[in-house]
């Protein structure tokens, strides 16, 4: 245990957050991606897992030490359900809570249509894959920056 770490983090993720710079992306994953195969594309090229925790309870923990960008428009996105990319399901209404929690104020993700995701997802830096079971539980971060003290 970690002094003002979130104990959800476990020691991969918190040194694949930590390699991580400034616009680099990663994926949230459910437990239906494709998340192994994916992963092996990625910069990192190795699956990380939370695999106890909901989608929402992992970007929690996640937000809790990475920045979100704040530069772009696509800081956050989510996978949009196929046929209707309009509807934000539960699990993804639970997840931008976080985001605009973490934010402190509302900031929307981006619909990023399925296969568009997964081709996004190849060219991030990582992929951990959570345990949350509820379809369209996948979603991409851009790391911001932290400014210098004072």
């Amino acid at each position: 245990m970690l002094k003002g770490i979130d104990n959800r983090l476990n020691a991969d993720v918190l040194y694949v957050l930590r390699s991580m710079g400034h616009g680099d992306a990663l994926v949230i994953a459910d437990t239906n991606f494709p998340s192994d195969s994916v992963a092996r594309h990625t910069v990192y090229g190795e699956l990380l897992r939370m695999e106890n925790l909901r989608a929402a309870e992992a970007v929690s923990a996640i937000l809790s030490v990475m920045p979100l960008d704040t530069f772009v428009d696509d800081f956050a996105g989510r996978m949009e359900m196929v046929g209707e990319p309009e509807t934000v399901p539960p699990v993804q209404a639970e997840v931008q809570a976080e985001i605009d929690r973490a934010e402190g104020k509302a900031r929307p993700m981006i619909g990023i249509e399925r296969f568009d995701f997964y081709d996004q997802a190849r060219e991030s830096y990582a992929v951990i894959q959570t345990g949350e079971r509820r379809f369209y539980g996948c979603f991409l971060f851009r790391k911001g920056v932290i400014p210098p003290a004072g």
